[in-house]
């Protein structure tokens, strides 16, 4: 064996190595979105989820309050919590942001005329900048129950939702809180996460 075989055959090595002891997290499926969230603020939170613990500025969770159960009958809750990301007033609004990093560009009375004619498609909804939320509902397995990305202090669960929590009714059932401030779609400050999530349960019949 040369040389060079002899280093194809130790990256290759290594590479299997490394991934046997890092597997990739499971592709559990994107979030509800609610408030004025997006699916690429929510990747933006997918890149640093691995980041360790840090409670320093978690959300105070109001509802639901620990070790609560809901009666089998109950009809979808809503969940508020307080966080420490919403309470500074020193950053500039997203509006005045957006203004700052990303001036209008001059167009042409031919682009404007054809944007009338034939209106042009947008992929993609403008970078978000402010608090964002993310909260995951588990029942122990690898991929959450339930999950919602919003950008507000609260969040009125669904039927759907609630509904698909029943299946688990009668076990306990966690969330954890996930926040963060981005400024046009990074990261900036966080992610913070609950030192514990917040069990509760729904009543079986």
């Amino acid at each position: 064996m040369n040389v060079r075989q002899l280093s194809t055959a130790c990256v290759t090595a290594l590479a299997l190595a490394t991934s046997a002891c890092d597997p990739a997290p499971a592709d559990c499926g994107e979030p509800i979105y609610a408030g004025k969230s997006t699916d690429e603020a929510w990747r933006a939170l997918v890149d640093v989820k691995q980041r360790p613990l840090d409670a320093s500025r978690a959300v105070d969770l109001l509802s639901p309050s620990e070790d609560q159960v809901y009666p089998a009958d109950a009809t979808p809750p809503a969940w508020e919590w307080t966080s420490p990301l919403r309470a500074s007033l020193q950053r500039p609004s997203q509006g005045m942001l957006a203004l700052q990093t990303a001036p209008r560009p001059s167009r042409s009375f031919t682009a404007w005329l054809g944007d009338l004619l034939m209106p042009t498609a947008h992929a993609h909804l403008p970078p978000y900048t402010g608090d964002l939320y993310w909260l995951e509902i588990s029942a122990g397995g690898e991929c959450p129950v339930a999950q919602v990305l919003t950008s507000e202090l609260s969040w009125q669960m669904d039927p759907t939702t609630w509904a698909e929590l029943g299946k688990h009714a009668g076990k306990d059932l966690t969330v954890q809180v996930m926040s963060a401030y981005l400024v046009q779609n990074r990261v900036t400050e966080g992610p913070f996460r609950l030192a514990e999530p917040r069990t509760f349960r729904r009543g079986a019949q």
